[in-house]
């Protein structure tokens, strides 16, 4: 296998996830698979940019979207510079390569008043939907991802110290404070779940009515549930949810480098796009509100 080598490396060293070295995989296996039919070239490490241009409009062509050819040829780059690395190669032939233009997605994050509507429509008097009311207190409050809140465990919850200890991207760790209503909430589930399910063993902090640990269409469906019931917006998921805790907290006048860290990313550039959500909201208070375009 022409990748092996570099889909371990990703795995292995890079400590990349699961889904994330699988969706590489089928990014390169798919640029191979087009060498070999359109130039009976089995060696990928060889190939031109002529090649990968003549690749890229046939992906085109079929209506990929730019967003994903972009994506798939991100792939093919972080390859090249596998190979580079190794000394398997001298220059790669995406060095000089552009990606190609995107329309910016703008993000709408949900609004303080649906997600309080959320909250309060939540029957949390039972396990099932303590555990519900938790699950979206946690992803307001923190900002934490999908995957994250998954894979905590019981003793990641400090009540005490009234922290979150998380394990982000790469398994690089953080730790993120508790509100005192979410330390509440915790210990309320924690004891209804102890008495309800003594026999589970399972250490995950969120777990199924049988104790099995839970898969990130079960959390998405849960929030998406629950906002259709108050929201319009398009999308209703987890990573809203991520959306809106940043753009609140800016929006509150919050530090940006603090909501960086908050959010465990890695540069500045990554949180900054959240700026312009409320750069947006302010946009729209103003226009709604100045004296000059109530008069036009």
């Amino acid at each position: 296998m022409p990748f092996s080598a570099f889909l371990d490396y990703l795995s292995l060293e890079k400590k990349y996830s699961s889904h994330t070295v699988t969706a590489y995989s089928a990014d390169l296996h798919s640029f191979l698979k087009y060498l070999i039919t359109e130039f009976e070239q089995k060696d990928p490490e060889s190939a031109n940019y002529s090649q990968i241009r003549s690749w890229i409009v046939q992906l085109s062509e079929a209506g990929i979207s730019n967003r994903s050819i972009n994506r798939k040829i991100s792939s093919l780059k972080a390859y090249y510079r596998f190979l580079l690395k190794t000394s398997q190669i001298e220059y790669s032939p995406l060095a000089k390569h552009k990606a190609l233009k995107t329309a910016k997605k703008v993000q709408i994050p949900f609004s303080e008043k649906e997600i309080s509507e959320v909250l309060e429509n939540i029957d949390d008097s039972d396990l099932e939907g303590l555990r519900n009311r938790l699950i979206v207190e946690l992803f307001y409050s923190t900002g934490m991802r999908r995957s994250e809140l998954i894979n905590l465990r019981i003793n990641n919850v400090d009540l005490e110290e009234g922290v979150l200890k998380v394990l982000g991207k790469r398994n690089k760790e953080r730790f993120i404070p508790l509100l005192p209503s979410v330390k509440k909430t915790i210990s309320r589930y924690l004891e209804k779940r102890e008495s309800n399910s003594p026999e589970v063993k399972n250490d995950y902090l969120f777990i199924k009515e049988k104790g099995d640990k839970l898969s990130e269409t079960f959390v998405y469906r849960i929030i998406n549930n629950y906002f259709s019931e108050v929201s319009g917006k398009v999308k209703k998921s987890p990573h809203i949810l991520r959306h809106s805790f940043a753009t609140h907290l800016l929006n509150q006048g919050a530090n940006l480098n603090a909501v960086k860290e908050l959010l465990g990313h890695s540069s500045l550039a990554s949180t900054q796009v959240y700026t312009h959500n409320g750069i947006a909201e302010l946009t729209k208070i103003h226009r709604q509100a100045h004296p000059r375009n109530n008069k036009n």
